[in-house]
This record gives structure tokens, sequence and C-alpha cells, in this order.
């Protein structure tokens, strides 16, 4: 049967420019009254392709089989759903394989995977220590959280099958992947910006800016700034004596996605190219000469480093205890798990985002069971949404 998938059947995943006339968009119904949402009585399209989906755990277990152990089914499994009596026992069945799978070592080498492409880093033992702390985690029905806040053993090795702890060696503080050598090293850049967009992008699930939604303010550029952070709080030549001018708004609002970066990017601009924390700024400033960051260049003087405005965070493992109380850290890694169920591809990269109403049940309960990694994969594979074709 042909799957349909409640990513894109949920009106609010859909994409739509701010100007465009509902008639031009799928199903509208124009400004006559009738289209779907339109209150007249119709059903929504899209409800109504939902509302068509009939279980089939058979069908369910090919995927869950292909993601969970990256094999498919065996016949004996097949016929152990086929030959239930009714859709409980089907149910149960179901269910009892799925549990199979997610202890086996092929679930390992599948979550392994998994993570090496979330993380965009991996192939080398220097670069792989990161998805082999999140896959031993998701294994061993760790804390999603522990990924910004363990103190130790963060570097995990991951061979034929087997994970082994190993402390990261690299020095400086110890959060989990955000201290990270592997990390560090790959995203290395001016002032440590792409080790933010990392960090942003991956657990978060959104594109700077982060923080709109301000009372809008004219600061005498093409556009109104609407930043939570005071348009004061971040660098420039004539504020603290930054050499960027991070509040140029002759053509675009830099303090909008900047007031969320540099509070964060301070953190990490003690970490050199490979990798190693060092106790003075290692990073640059995209200048002549490529000259040393100094604090000045991300924040004027009495600002100081945070997660989000009114969210201090005083040092990295301060940022990852802030990111951990941050309930939208829960919603995506939730939601990059779901996406990653039903084969869609990344929810950043693609703007293929998983709506908050379709993942809630699991959200609640993530939250609720101390984040468990693997609870949570078991509860997305054996959900009503993802049995239904």
């Amino acid at each position: 049967m042909k799957r349909i998938s409640i990513l894109l059947l949920t009106a609010s995943s859909l994409a739509v420019p701010a100007c465009t006339s509902d008639a031009t968009q799928p199903g509208g119904g124009g400004d006559d009254g009738t289209g779907p949402g339109s209150g007249s009585g119709s059903q929504d399209e899209w409800q109504t392709q939902l509302n068509s989906r009939v279980t089939d755990y058979n069908a369910a277990l090919r995927i869950a089989s292909l993601r969970l152990t990256g094999d498919l089914p065996t016949v004996t499994e097949i016929n152990q759903i086929a030959k239930a009596p009714d859709d409980a026992s089907k149910k149960t069945a179901y269910e009892t394989i799925v549990r199979d799978y997610i202890g086996r070592p092929a679930f390992a080498k599948q979550m392994f995977a998994f993570w090496q492409d979330t993380f965009k880093i991996g192939g080398t033992p220097a670069f792989d220590t990161a998805p082999a702390f999140a896959a031993k985690l998701s294994v061993e029905n760790g804390s999603y959280m522990d990924l910004f806040t363990k103190s130790a053993n963060n570097c995990p090795t991951f061979a034929n099958g087997v994970f082994a702890d190993v402390e990261c060696t690299n020095g400086g503080p110890k959060a989990g992947v955000l201290t990270n050598p592997g990390v560090m090293a790959s995203f290395t850049s001016n002032l440590a910006f792409r080790r933010v967009r990392w960090i942003q992008e991956t657990f978060d699930c959104v594109r700077f800016p982060a923080e709109l939604g301000g009372t809008p303010q004219d600061v005498g550029g093409a556009s109104l700034y609407t930043g939570q952070w005071p348009f004061t709080s971040i660098a420039s030549p004539t504020n603290g004596g930054g050499r960027v001018n991070f509040q140029d708004a002759s053509s675009a609002m830099c303090a909008h996605c900047h007031q969320t970066l540099n509070h964060i990017a301070p953190l990490f601009g003690n970490y050199d190219a490979t990798g190693a924390y060092k106790t003075t700024i290692q990073v640059t400033v995209p200048l002549p000469g490529a000259p040393v960051a100094q604090l000045n260049d991300w924040l004027p003087p009495g600002d100081t480093t945070a997660w989000r405005y009114q969210k201090s965070a005083m040092d990295i493992p301060g940022l990852g205890a802030a990111m951990a109380a941050d309930p939208e850290i829960a919603k995506c890694g939730v939601a990059r798990i779901w996406n990653w169920a039903l084969g869609k591809t990344d929810i950043v990269d693609t703007l293929q985002e998983v709506p908050t109403e379709t993942i809630q049940s699991q959200i609640d309960a993530f939250t609720q069971n101390g984040f468990k990694m693997k609870d949570l994969i078991f509860a997305v594979f054996t959900s009503s949404d993802f049995v239904a074709f």
C-alpha cells in the first residue's frame, strides 16, 4: 500500500509565502468559502487522506526492520504477524519483534550510522567519537540530555558492534558532545560561528535567527530589529571596540542572527583547529592578517555568554545544562527520530519539519521518562501513526 506521510499531510508543515493567495496553494479554494478548512462543512483534504489510512503491521515491519537492523524481516517474523488471529494479537506480535530488533547487535550499527549522518561527522577514528557517544546512549537507553551534560567518557570507540568507554583527551571542560575534539576540529571557523551553527541546527532543528518576536525597533536600518536581545548587546566598532560591525543594518539585519550567535560563540573560542582546548582564544577574526579574536569582538563590555536571552551560560557545562532544560531541545530530538523512522531528509537542510501536534505524545513521554533514547525509538516505531498506511 502507498504510505501517506504524516509529515507532509499536516497543514502546518507546508511552507507558504506570506503574500501568496490561498487559491494558489494545494487544495486551496480561493476566497469563495468552499476550500479545505473554510468552516463551510467540507473536510480538509489532508485530514481526509490521513483518515483513510489503515493499520498494516506487516508493511510497518518491513520499514522497521530496515531502519533498525539494516535487513528485511525474516519469513518467520512476517508470519508471526500474518498468522496472528486478530488485530490485538498482530499488534502484540509486531511490538515483540520491534523490541527484539532494538536488542540486536545490528541495532548498534544502525544507530552509529544514524548519528554519523545526523552530526555530519565521522569516517575516521578521530571524528567517530561523537557519533559513537550518541549511539551508545541510544543502545543503552541513556538520557538524550547526556549529549550536553555528561562529564566523563565522552569519546567512546565503536568497533565490531562493541562500544568502549574512552575519555576525551583534548583538555578543557567536559560536556557531552559539546566539547568533543572531533566536533571542534570539524567545525572550526572564524569566531567559532560554525561550531555554534552546528549546535543550533543539530539540536534545536532550526536555522538562525533563533530569537525573534521582540518589540520592533527602528535602529536606523533597512528594516526593523525584532530580536529578543537588546540591539546594543552585540559588538561593533562603536559599541565596545569590536572589529566587526554586527550592528550593521544597511542591507540586512545582522543582529537578528548575531544576537544569539555572539552570546554562545565565545565559549568555543579556546579550541584550536585540531579540537584541542587552550587557555587563550584560538579562533580568528575575518580581517586582513586573520587576527586572533578578543571577547569584545563578540560582546561589548558587561555582556556575558548565554544560551538564550536571560538563560545565562558562563561556561560550556553551563551551556549544556541550559540546553538540557530547554523544551525545544527535547522536541528536536524526537522530531529527528521521527524523520529517520519515516525516511525523511534532514529537518534543517530540506525543511522537512515535523509538526509538534504530530509528535506531542512522544514528546510528553520522552520528557516524563527521563529522555531515554531506546524507549523513544520503540515508541516511535510502534506508534499508531507509524503503522498506518
